[in-house]
């Protein structure tokens, strides 16, 4: 068991607005929470993973959006679907949130714990929770942000009648009211409040304050913008001391390399897992024959590079077996059109050579001989950060010349274009190659209904090669039986 922010925090008081004892039970007083404070209860060694994953998930789905420049009510409406599937938080009135809130909670802190490591994890870490934190708080009933916001001091300073008065037209001309509402009649009922211009830098930016001897003059429905900005701040203060104090976790053995997991799935900015990549296929009834063509169609482009390898030099090193065997094995081909599939590729060796050195390992993958473990295939966080450079993502291990030959080489026929080379390549540079690999999907699935923004359903990126697959092979079953009806 492991009392987790313990350490890190120790010397923040226990007592705090957010969480009130209740017969023994945590009781959080609103969905919204500033963290200010660790949670400070028991926890076990895989539910400290397992929350943190989760969270994970949701706060790079929100990266891939930004990077993606999507608007906000798209980014909105992802974040939302993603925070409800992965850590479900109910932000209006909600009979039994306790274990909600508690999880919110504890995700977040691991999480601070994996990223407060580097400016730029921290940069990264802050950017996503920000957004995470806007989106729930424009989701909240409006009567719980007013608890909310009575619950905490924002040192704001309500201006006057007088002084709205004073400087009625500088306030009023910089006044934006609600579209459904006459411009003058909402200003007269708007009250203002004042702070320091540097805690609105993007109301000041968009001249939607009134700016007077370094005070901002902030209408009622723009305090919104306060409260981010002071959600950041207080963050990013929270992740440098939390990264001064990091070094007393290194004697937990237990926890390092949980964090070390964690912290590398931000690098990669992806999730770290996909629910299906253990579990049995969508396609059981895949044959031997039957991978040419599927890897023309369906697959990503680290395993159809790898395919096409296959092809060309009749063999792979054991890194690439491995990881295209498990992919394929994943994808729905059995033991024996494996064995199959293997052994015609090898074509250039005795069976007596195949039978001896190579049938034994494929037979292992499929936990059939060795400890008979159930090999999962190989995510897009663990390709990413792989040593050898044959089995690692094309999008960042190729130089950008030859990235964009194979791309149009591979993916032509399916629809990609010269046009769609910049957008691209904008993303790898970047360093986002699952939005560039997400990216590429949209565009060899369009004639499959498949929109940009789409992703691979839902607005959700890619996450593993498999997934990359199923979804592909389910779009093209659905376009052939459309095709026949019509």
């Amino acid at each position: 068991m492991y009392r987790s922010g313990e350490r890190q925090v120790a010397h923040e008081t226990r007592e705090t607005n957010a969480l009130v004892e209740n017969n023994g039970l945590l009781r959080y007083a609103n969905a919204l929470n500033f963290y200010d404070h660790p949670p400070l209860f028991d926890v076990t060694v895989d539910e400290f993973e397992t929350t943190a994953i989760d969270r994970l998930r949701v706060l790079a789905e929100i990266e891939s959006s930004l990077a993606r420049n999507r608007t906000w009510e798209e980014l909105k409406a992802i974040t939302y679907a993603q925070y409800m599937k992965y850590v479900p938080l109910h932000t209006s009135t909600f009979t039994d949130a306790v274990e909600e809130r508690r999880k919110d909670h504890l995700g977040h802190y691991v999480l601070r714990l994996a990223f407060c490591r580097s400016e730029d994890l921290r940069r990264r870490f802050v950017k996503a929770e920000s957004v995470l934190f806007r989106v729930r708080f424009e989701q909240t009933e409006i009567e719980l942000r007013k608890e909310f916001l009575n619950s905490r001091n924002f040192n704001w300073i309500a201006v006057t009648q007088e002084e709205k008065a004073q400087y009625h037209q500088e306030l009023y001309s910089m006044y934006q009211s609600p579209k459904q509402e006459n411009r003058a009649d909402a200003f007269k009922k708007e009250k203002f409040s004042k702070v320091r211009w540097t805690r609105v830098p993007d109301l000041v930016e968009a001249r939607r304050v009134f700016l007077k001897s370094g005070w901002a003059y902030v209408p009622g429905r723009e305090q919104s913008s306060i409260i981010f900005q002071e959600f950041e701040v207080q963050l990013e203060k929270a992740l440098e001391a939390t990264s001064r104090l990091i070094p007393r976790l290194d004697e937990d053995s237990r926890l390092i390399p949980v964090l070390d997991n964690l912290s590398q799935g931000f690098v990669a900015g992806i999730a770290s897992e996909w629910m299906n990549a253990a579990g049995s296929s969508s396609s059981s009834d895949i044959r031997a024959e039957m991978v040419d063509g599927l890897a023309k169609k369906h697959f990503p482009m680290c395993m159809r590079g790898m395919h096409e390898n296959l092809r060309r030099d009749h063999h792979l090193k054991h890194f690439g077996r491995l990881q295209y065997g498990l992919f394929l094995k994943v994808l729905g081909l059995s033991i024996e059109e494996a064995v199959a599939f293997w052994r015609k590729s090898f074509d250039r060796m005795t069976d007596d050579k195949f039978s001896k050195e190579y049938k034994y390992n494929i037979r292992h993958s499929y936990g059939l001989e060795g400890k008979r473990a159930n090999y999962p295939a190989k995510n897009c966080l663990q390709i990413l950060t792989s040593s050898p450079s044959d089995v690692g993502c094309p999008y960042r291990t190729f130089s950008p010349e030859n990235l964009q030959t194979a791309l149009l080489s591979m993916y032509s026929q399916e629809g990609l274009k010269s046009s769609d080379l910049p957008e691209i390549m904008s993303t790898v540079k970047a360093g986002h190659y699952h939005v560039a690999c997400t990216r590429v999907f949209e565009i060899t699935h369009a004639s499959c209904g498949v929109a940009k923004g789409e992703g691979i359903g839902g607005g959700e990126s890619v996450t593993h090669p498999n997934q990359y697959a199923a979804r592909s092979m389910e779009l093209g079953k659905s376009k052939k039986e459309d095709d026949a009806m019509e």
